[in-house]
């Protein structure tokens, strides 16, 4: 049987696919990017199962997390959400993935890609954190701070040094693997 990190819950085989498959991947595609960042801007204040478990629901509400069309989406389309319970019905938080799809596409006219914008914060490669135990991690670090300030900036919304921290673990700019884990080592070659 391979070794996981701790924080793994192996009564939930989703779960458990989700980690092996796809946390600390590093991603370079802006709609996978976009995707996590509206997950992860939902999981505030929530277990990130609770999110999981609703991603399909996600990826339809959110148009399959194509950012283009989610800019576009009307004060109607908040209502229509709204009363979705695929999702977290939570108006601040769907409004905020609207508000941050636009924000999306004004990085990518400037930067010419979100992905190319967020790599810059480390420096274009994967940093790779000393996880020994559950102690080791974080929920913060200078680069989450420095993004999250940035995107605040940008007139980004649910972005904070947490999430972003979350966000940078998921899409694989932070191998957060712990020491022990099959993953750590599969990620690093």
């Amino acid at each position: 049987m391979c070794e996981r990190c701790p924080w793994v819950d192996m009564t939930k085989p989703d779960y458990v696919e989700y980690h092996d498959k796809e946390w600390g991947v590093p991603v370079y595609d802006d709609t996978k990017m976009f995707e996590f960042l509206v997950l992860e801007s939902a999981q505030a204040g929530l277990s990130w199962y609770t999110i999981l478990k609703r991603r399909e629901g996600y990826r339809a509400a959110f148009a399959q997390f194509d950012y283009n069309k989610v800019a576009q989406f009307t004060s109607e389309d908040v209502e229509n959400l709204m009363q979705n319970t695929a999702i977290i019905r939570n108006r601040a938080k769907i409004e905020a993935a609207i508000n941050n799809a636009k924000r999306f596409h004004d990085i990518r006219q400037e930067f010419g890609s979100f992905t190319q914008y967020i790599w810059g914060f480390v420096d274009n490669k994967v940093m790779v954190n000393d996880i020994q135990s559950a102690d080791d991690y974080v929920a913060t670090s200078p680069v989450s701070d420095a993004l999250s300030k940035d995107l605040k900036k940008r007139g980004f919304k649910f972005i904070g040094s947490t999430i972003m921290y979350s966000h940078l673990q998921a899409a694989g700019l932070i191998n957060d693997h712990a020491n022990q884990c099959f993953r750590k080592k599969k990620l690093k070659s």
